[in-house]
């Protein structure tokens, strides 16, 4: 791969990490693209086989991983915060016959289109959020509507987003480690 996946704007228009004293929609949206900066270094640079790569006790893979958070990115910022309906490939599975159709089809895909549907995932939901935040900040009422009827706010779907990537960040930590023995909790500063 030749570039980073996940940094597709210049690193003055992105926060790196959340600033110090900064809102709480900034300090949001520092975490999330820390937890996205992180996660691209742990991926980032690998083959098919490399992307293929499980540790024995798990079928987990950094492919599967890039493919369930394009998928989380979208129907979090997405779906849910702004109403629109998922964009390709989502809109084509049928989920409730294949509800771990990312996990299972990533093995078929190509480094370049894993890394391409996380970046174009990360892409939108970096300008969906940035619009909702311009509009109403962190209480900007998502599209979304729970099944007691309650619209949730924008810092809950940043907060859920954080919580996911802070997960599988971990254990794209492990994977890579057994690859290549990369570790670290931060990307270097020129990443």
């Amino acid at each position: 791969m030749s570039e980073n996946p996940g940094m597709t704007e210049s690193t003055e228009s992105v926060l790196r990490e959340p600033p110090v004293e900064g809102s709480e929609i900034d300090t949001l949206i520092g975490s999330l693209e820390r937890q996205r900066r992180t996660f691209a270094w742990k991926c980032e640079g690998l083959d098919a086989a490399g992307l293929a790569h499980r540790i024995p006790s798990s079928a987990l893979t950094l492919g599967g991983l890039l493919k369930h958070l394009a998928l989380v990115e979208d129907e979090y910022l997405t779906r849910r915060l702004t109403g629109r309906t998922m964009p390709p490939p989502w809109d084509a599975v049928d989920w409730d016959a294949e509800p771990d159709w990312e996990w299972r089809s990533a093995a078929s895909d190509s480094p370049e289109r894993l890394y391409g549907l996380w970046r174009e995932a990360v892409a939108r939901s970096r300008a969906q959020a940035r619009q909702a935040a311009a509009e109403a900040g962190a209480d900007h009422r998502a599209a979304f509507t729970t099944r007691d009827g309650r619209n949730p706010r924008l810092r809950l779907l940043l907060i859920d987003l954080i919580e996911e990537y802070g997960r599988h960040t971990g254990h794209a930590d492990l994977i890579r480690e057994s690859i290549d023995g990369r570790v670290g909790e931060d990307p270097p500063a020129d990443f």
